[in-house]
């Protein structure tokens, strides 16, 4: 049994993989490049991927009876080649929800408490030089009574809500795909949600009734000082007009993801000049130590039941 790991990078060397060398020979490679996957993977009965693309041109000349995608999404994957193949596809859900809300609560900090001005602040010797035991010319504000509204009440989005409500937050929703039904939260419009509420957090797929869902004219209807946060999908946020709207309006925006990763040179969200408004980072939501670790367990799991599943159809089949 040989299983390739095509982006082995992208798990983090301070996790263990060894796991899966109780299934096989395991060969991994560090990245890989478009071109190279087809070579790499010919030879495979196994093979991991996170982000590295796997289609019928990189597949219809290999042995791969398995892909197992070391993330949620599915898209770097052809499914319906795949199918056609008879190659089973497995991803992993549900191994991240703590990380990334823990992530989305410490920007609505960043944002509420003002920690990097008032660090600055005390960095650059201003407290030693005051005359007074306090400093609080940059106001900030407390969580307690503000109105959050989620955009996508999956598994993550509840999880968000939860934790919103431990901070006597009043939580509504809105439903991206209308079917989402929670007797926990109100459901409310789009657009009531944009225009009332104090923070934001997108958690909903991208497809085809999210693509650009908010453009400028949602963006201008948020409230001034507003906190919008993404921790989906890139490409749910038009991102040229969110930053447009970032040197107009008094928002504010934390986002982990955006539509093409690495984010390219000419995103106009680094051109922004009203920076203290932004806040990006370079897609960590899913990776705490624990989220990363669950995810190894759980693709091994997915190996696991996949070689059992093989064995019980031969056994099977041998017995008839």
């Amino acid at each position: 049994m040989k299983i390739v790991i095509l982006d082995r990078k992208t798990l983090g060397y301070d996790i263990d993989v060894s796991v899966f060398e109780k299934f096989g020979s395991v060969i991994s490679f560090d990245v890989t490049k478009p071109d190279e996957t087809k070579e790499r993977i010919k030879d495979a009965d196994i093979i991991l991927t996170n982000k590295v693309y796997v289609g019928k041109e990189e597949l219809e000349e290999s042995k791969v009876k398995l892909i197992c995608i070391t993330a949620t999404g599915t898209n770097n994957v052809d499914l319906i080649y795949a199918k056609e193949a008879n190659i089973d596809v497995k991803n992993v859900a549900g191994y991240s929800t703590s990380s990334v809300v823990q992530l989305g609560f410490s920007m609505i900090f960043y944002f509420v408490q003002k920690l990097d001005y008032y660090k600055k602040y005390v960095d650059n010797g201003n407290w030693q030089k005051s005359d007074i035991f306090t400093h609080i010319d940059m106001p900030f504000f407390e969580l307690d009574g503000k109105k959050v509204g989620i955009i996508g009440l999956g598994e993550i989005g509840r999880d968000f809500a939860k934790k919103a409500k431990a901070f006597s937050c009043e939580v509504v929703y809105y439903s991206t795909s209308g079917n989402n039904q929670n007797s926990e939260y109100q459901s409310v419009s789009l657009e009531e949600l944009l225009k009332t509420c104090d923070i934001i957090s997108v958690h909903a797929p991208l497809n085809e009734k999210t693509k650009d869902l908010l453009g400028y004219k949602e963006l201008n209807l948020l409230k001034d000082g507003a906190i919008l946060l993404n921790l989906g999908r890139g490409g749910i946020i038009n991102e040229t007009e969110l930053a447009k709207i970032l040197d107009e309006k008094e928002i504010y925006c934390g986002l982990d993801v955006v539509t093409k990763e690495p984010i390219e040179q000419n995103n106009p969200l680094l051109s922004v000049k009203n920076k203290q408004r932004l806040l990006l980072t370079p897609h960590i939501a899913w990776a705490s130590i624990e989220a990363r670790k669950r995810l190894i367990e759980k693709v091994a799991k997915n190996i696991e039941d996949f070689l059992g599943s093989v064995q019980y159809s031969v056994s099977s089949s041998d017995k008839s």
